[in-house]
């Protein structure tokens, strides 16, 4: 069945997904931020991928309740492997999300605090000019 295909393709795209996330976080917990603009391209690039797969299954699915084809209880099987797996990769990518959030976070709160006390020495010094 052409759905079973794309959901086990789709999965593919999810652990990718997953995959580039593990590996963006290895670099933002050692403070490496210089690839986060590639990283982000690289995620908007596998959701389009995804966004296109979904819309594949979805026509695939039309297409064999259309022809009245009836998955045999294997093919069922099959499916329910496959979203089991997806449910997965969804939550694992979420809690990964929520990380790289909190990481990007404390970098910007780290940036705003070093502009104020730049700030607050260039008044002080300003004070100091003759």
């Amino acid at each position: 069945m052409k759905t079973i295909q794309l959901l086990n393709e789709k999965n593919h795209f999810l652990e990718k997904f997953y995959s580039l996330n593990e590996k963006q976080l290895v670099q933002l917990t050692s403070s490496q931020y210089e690839n986060i603009e590639y990283f982000y391209n690289q995620r908007e690039d596998i959701l389009n991928i995804i966004k296109y797969i979904d819309a594949e299954i979805v026509r695939a699915h039309n297409d064999e309740v259309a022809m009245n084809m009836i998955a045999s209880p294997q093919d069922q099987e099959i499916a329910r492997e496959c979203l089991r797996v997806k449910n997965i990769f969804v939550n694992r990518i979420i809690e990964q999300d929520i990380q790289i959030i909190s990481l990007i976070e404390r970098l910007k709160t780290n940036i705003i605090n070093e502009l104020k006390t730049v700030r607050h020495a260039r008044r002080t010094m300003a004070g100091y000019k003759l």
